[in-house]
């Protein structure tokens, strides 16, 4: 069988290599995402006005201290638990039939979002409660950042060629992927999350902290996040390809990444009416 030519192979996944050591830019897009992040919750933590409607509420509750012995945390539960949401969600056999790979293959992509997730919400409570700080603010700063690792993430799925999406002959921008066996013409569905997760999703969230003070009221971003990102995933797996673990009576109709959004969509939903029915936060 003749190996299938990518539609885009200007980008090579390895950024470069000395030795034995190679650096892909899916682990760059990880480490400027936390970074970026970092950068952007600094931001806003220096910003006293956006944590208040009034001038009494106009003091971030916590400080950059804080948020720097957060990022090493975050970091542990984005990559622990990506990987173990991976493993876990999508490709359980490892843990019998390659246990090693469980960690040596997490170089070579392979990290769960929900997973992540989970990971770094645990991050968030116990160095919350460690500083005593508000864990819901504390995730309101987090879900503000969040999107930028999920833009730079979904540009260096594309550019691994994987998570690619269903078979879309008649797209005039449907793309081969060189590690499609069946070499078909499919949807960009990496771009696509990368455009709503990441890009749509930050500017929603840009423009409620700055425009209406959102991290004024606990739990609006999170909700906003979690709701946002649950409809935009679920979307977009409409057009992935079908994931192998599920029956193959349901594949044309539900994924595994729809399932874990739904209670994404739902604890969203209910923590922005909470916030919204809520007095503003006092500092």
């Amino acid at each position: 069988m003749q190996p299938c030519q990518s539609s885009f192979d200007l980008i090579d996944p390895v950024l470069f290599s000395i030795g034995w050591f190679e650096l892909r830019w899916y682990a760059l897009a990880y480490i400027a995402g936390l970074f970026l992040g970092y950068a952007l919750v600094l931001h806003v933590v220096k910003r006293p006005a956006l944590w208040g409607l009034t001038p009494k509420t106009q003091a971030a509750p916590f400080n950059t201290r804080f948020v720097e012995d957060l990022l090493l945390w975050v970091m542990v539960g984005v990559i622990a638990g990506g990987r173990l949401g991976f493993v876990l969600f999508y490709q359980t056999s490892m843990i019998w039939e390659e246990p090693l790979r469980v960690v040596t293959g997490i170089t070579e992509g392979g990290m769960s979002f929900h997973g992540g997730l989970i990971g770094v919400a645990l991050a968030l409570y116990f160095t919350a409660r460690a500083h005593n700080a508000p864990l819901m603010r504390v995730a309101d700063a987090v879900a503000l950042a969040t999107p930028i690792g999920l833009l730079l993430g979904r540009l260096a799925n594309f550019i691994n060629g994987e998570l690619w999406g269903r078979h879309a002959p008649d797209l005039p921008w449907a793309m081969t992927f060189a590690a499609d066996p069946l070499c078909l013409p499919r949807h960009p569905s990496q771009l696509y999350e990368a455009f709503l997760e990441g890009a749509v999703l930050l500017a929603i969230l840009v423009f409620l902290v700055w425009r209406f003070r959102s991290l004024a009221r606990p739990g609006l971003n999170t909700g906003v996040f979690l709701l946002g990102y649950g409809v935009f995933r679920a979307m977009v797996e409409l057009v992935r390809e079908p994931d192998l673990q599920m029956p193959e009576a349901l594949r044309g109709y539900v994924t595994m990444g729809m399932l874990l959004c739904i209670p994404m969509i739902v604890a969203g939903a209910w923590l922005i009416r909470r916030a919204l029915t809520q007095p503003p936060a006092k500092a």
